[in-house]
């Protein structure tokens, strides 16, 4: 057999690497692979973050929720790190008010917002763009 032409790399995949080298990693919302992570403060509030999961999944958002034992910092500096564009962080007072603490990583800590707005806000930003 005779070998014209090989290439380990099809177009698409230099295409991904010439988009993952050009954002940096930084994707926008709705390329990212994981567009928002739910981050409970405390093991107590579980139960109100996995709705919040489930009602982000619903809207087809690529949510994760950390159920790791971990202090809330360091949950969300991995975030940060693994560059996700939401963090909804529910504590105490979140599952009481049915809200959620947001913060998005072009504009940093929004403060507690309502469940509702919230998860209008995070499905109009990671939507694909038409």
């Amino acid at each position: 057999p005779i070998m014209i032409h090989r290439a380990p790399f099809g177009s698409f995949e230099r295409f991904v690497g010439i988009l993952i080298e050009h954002f940096a990693g930084n994707f926008p919302a709705w390329l990212a692979p994981v567009q928002a992570r739910v981050l409970p403060v405390v093991d107590e509030v579980l139960p109100y973050a996995e709705e919040v999961y489930t009602q982000l999944k619903e809207k087809g958002i690529r949510v994760e929720l950390d159920r790791r034992n971990e202090k809330i910092g360091y949950k969300i500096r991995t975030a940060e790190v693994e560059k996700v564009p939401f963090m909804l962080i529910v504590g105490k007072r979140e599952a009481e008010d049915r809200s959620v603490s947001l913060r998005v990583k072009s504009q940093g800590d929004l403060g507690s917002i309502p469940l509702d707005e919230t998860l209008n806000r995070v499905a109009e930003e990671a939507s694909c763009p038409t």
